[in-house]
């Protein structure tokens, strides 16, 4: 006579068996990560390209409101994320390593599931196009600013090349094996967000620039201000894949992995704050309402330095589409 083991998931599976699946899978085949990676993945995948258009999303609000969103962003979603990590390991034993399995923990094993992956299917899908698109963009950009005598090429076989990078990384076996391109990422994006401050101080402040909204009436405020809310959101998602970061960290009940995650998040929101900021305040102040929804395209000088801007978005969003 066969006997069962006595613990058995859920899912009618042996600790042993989930053991063996838990040691496949690319989040937790491996849970010895430094707190220092999770600094480096967190900002991979929270500053994305979505920074380039907070300026725009600034002009969307003036400088009252603009700031205020800005800031009071900045401390939600810290605050949120706070919040993750600490749900993290809440079911003593456990750990909720994805996010579905919060979703299952808090509306239970099929309501979980229905409630969360649907809206998750949306959000990964959405940024991978918006990933693909941007990275395409941003080499036709780079190809264009060095050989503008050269004949010009499709967006769609630039995304190609970029997908083409992506094949090859999607065969790293694990989250951890993917740390130096997610450290190449994080460089790249503090490099392009003070290439475009910088750069936009060097342009210098037209005496003309003009601060009042752009709408003609309520309406359009109302409109562009909503819009700009949801630009600022875009540039501060990042939190879908909290937890798969946490999951790479070990844990004991001495030291929990919160601990780790905590540190590792807080360095991270500290450079989000240093590239985030100065971007909005600057490019605003600068460019004013005429600043473009990507404030690279507000610069075409020197041109050397916006190709170099395009091609660290570039290298940044291959790490972060891995990440994310």
């Amino acid at each position: 006579m066969v006997t069962q083991s006595s613990e058995e998931s859920p899912g009618g599976r042996t600790a042993a068996e989930e053991k063996a699946i838990e040691d496949w899978l690319p989040v937790t085949g491996s849970r010895e990560a430094k707190w220092w990676y999770a600094v480096f993945h967190k900002v991979t995948c929270m500053v994305g390209a979505g920074i380039l258009s907070l300026p725009y999303a600034m002009s969307s609000m003036g400088w009252g409101a603009g700031v205020t969103m800005m800031v009071l962003s900045w401390m939600i979603t810290l605050y949120t994320l706070w919040q993750m990590v600490e749900m993290h390991e809440t079911v003593p034993g456990k750990r909720l390593d994805r996010y579905h399995e919060l979703g299952q923990e808090a509306f239970g094993e099929k309501l979980g599931l229905y409630i969360v992956v649907p809206q998750q299917l949306i959000v990964e899908v959405s940024t991978c196009i918006i990933f693909m698109v941007t990275a395409g963009k941003s080499l036709q950009k780079f190809h264009d600013t060095v050989c503008p005598s050269c004949s010009r090429i499709r967006l769609t076989y630039f995304i190609m090349i970029f997908s083409s990078a992506q094949f090859v990384l999607a065969h790293l076996p694990n989250f951890n094996s993917i740390f130096v391109v997610s450290i190449a990422a994080a460089v790249m994006s503090l490099s392009y967000s003070t290439i475009a401050w910088a750069a936009a101080l060097g342009k210098g402040r037209d005496e003309h620039v003009d601060y009042s909204l752009r709408g003609k009436n309520t309406g359009d405020n109302v409109f562009n201000f909503l819009n700009g809310l949801g630009q600022i959101a875009f540039a501060y998602a990042g939190h879908n894949v909290v937890l798969e970061i946490q999951a790479t960290l070990p844990s004991t009940p001495e030291k929990p992995s919160k601990l780790a995650m905590w540190r590792g998040v807080f360095f991270a929101y500290i450079i989000v704050a240093i590239c985030y900021f100065p971007v909005a305040f600057i490019g605003y102040y600068i460019f004013g309402n005429s600043v473009e929804d990507n404030i690279m395209l507000s610069l075409d000088k020197p041109a050397w330095l916006i190709a170099a801007a395009n091609m660290f978005v570039l290298i940044h969003v291959i790490g972060s589409y891995q990440v994310d």
